[in-house]
């Protein structure tokens, strides 16, 4: 497996006053919502404003720290992080998994931002960063598709590998899986990447929202791809993936992202209930793994 890569860089404003809370075994966690707009040119030329809305989280000792500094909705902050995927039993049965942002670092910003007002009661900054750069391994063959406009779509899924050392000094490994979209040209571009092959990926962090066919509320996060690059699986592999035809790339001014009134985008083989692409705040907040899933 490729040495993994995982960067989250958030610019955006704390959308409503954050909050420290304790697990029952006495964890301490400082929860923010983080929000901004990404500006992006579609496909037609016109620039649209794509809003998001991302939950942060910071654990122990560093989560009281960053609870004393006061920090109120409005304000604007630098969060750099990593993506964390966490998976449980539910009480109710079944397995339940999330992917969240992990916070490393929590900086406020040194001015006002200019605030946009949401429906919900909300603010959100009206610009900002939005970024993940990742390094790992797809974990099955995609299938190119095409919706029913005629836009090439990828599905990747991503094996981040995290290694660490634990309290004992014992050495850890997690396996982070992201789901990540290609579209158009990019898509089209890296459709022959395999199962195991070591890619780079560059995009920014998305939410998801929509109904299942039992009419429960369900969200996902993932990343939207900008860029994409094989990387080489070692000499004597044999990765056709690694051996371009062409350039492999594509910046995010040509990188045309689908949103709702005029990106159509298919939905997934295992949901085919209604879906929304905009994501309410608060939706899927409460889901919190038990104590002995947290990531430290």
């Amino acid at each position: 497996m490729a040495r993994g890569m995982n960067h989250v860089y958030l610019i955006g404003a704390l959308a409503r006053d954050p909050e420290l809370r304790y697990t029952p075994s006495g964890t301490a966690v400082f929860e923010a919502t983080i929000a901004g707009e990404d500006h992006v040119i579609g496909n037609d030329g016109r620039e649209r404003k794509l809003p998001w809305y991302h939950r942060v989280s910071i654990l122990g000792k560093p989560a009281e720290w960053q609870a004393e500094r006061n920090l109120k909705g409005g304000d604007a902050v630098m969060v750099e992080g990593s993506v964390e995927y966490s998976q449980w039993e539910a009480p109710e049965g079944g397995k339940r998994s999330m992917v969240r942002v992990k916070a490393l670092r929590m900086e406020q910003l040194g001015y006002t931002p200019e605030l946009v007002q949401d429906a919900g009661g909300g603010v959100r900054m009206s610009s900002g960063m939005n970024e993940v750069i990742l390094i790992g391994n797809v974990t099955r063959d995609p299938e190119l598709r095409y919706t029913p406009a005629g836009d090439a779509v990828l599905g990747l899924g991503l094996a981040v590998n995290e290694t660490w050392n634990d309290r004992q000094g014992q050495r850890q490994e997690k396996t982070h899986w992201i789901d990540v979209t290609l579209w158009r040209d990019l898509a089209e571009r890296m459709k022959d990447l395999r199962k195991g092959d070591p890619v780079l990926v560059q995009g920014r962090l998305v939410n998801e929202a929509w109904t299942d066919r039992d009419g429960n509320k369900r969200n996902s996060t993932k990343v939207e791809a900008t860029r994409v690059e094989a990387l080489s699986r070692g000499a004597g592999a044999g990765n056709p993936a690694a051996t371009p035809a062409g350039p492999r790339t594509q910046t995010a001014s040509s990188a045309a992202r689908p949103q709702s009134g005029g990106y159509g985008q298919p939905s997934r083989a295992a949901n085919t209930g209604n879906r929304s692409g905009g994501l309410d705040i608060d939706q899927g907040l409460d889901d919190f793994p038990p104590d002995e899933d947290l990531p430290f």
